[in-house]
């Protein structure tokens, strides 16, 4: 998906959401311009927590790329075609729902989303 944070004073963040069960249960990952990292995150019953963090440069004002690949356990985030984050966590196994992500005041602009296989 494509993303442009535009404003926000708490945050400027965009990112996807992938094996949702529900608003309680799904994994994110996640670039915030205010902050310049790339994170992924899991919530759990309502709960989010960072499971891998890296700092990276987020351009607010400027359209950004943010890609997930994932089999199994195994997670890859590619921010600005640059592989960002490799991780592995158990929390959601099976498929789930997959949309876009926002968070605190960020004002976001999405466009070319798209998910499937190779």
């Amino acid at each position: 998906m494509r993303f442009k944070p535009v404003a926000g004073k708490e945050d400027q963040a965009g990112g996807v959401v992938w094996r949702a069960k529900d608003a309680d249960n799904y994994y994110i990952a996640l670039a915030n311009a205010l902050e310049d990292n790339v994170t992924i995150y899991h919530t759990i019953q309502g709960r989010r927590v960072s499971f891998k963090n890296v700092e990276h440069p987020v351009k607010s004002g400027a359209w950004h790329t943010l890609r997930f690949e994932f089999q199994g356990n195994r997670f890859t985030v590619i921010f600005d075609g640059a592989k960002v984050i490799e991780a592995t966590d158990d929390s959601f196994a099976d498929a789930g729902k997959v949309g876009v992500w926002t968070k605190a005041d960020s004002v976001t602009l999405f466009d070319d989303f798209s998910y499937g296989g190779n």
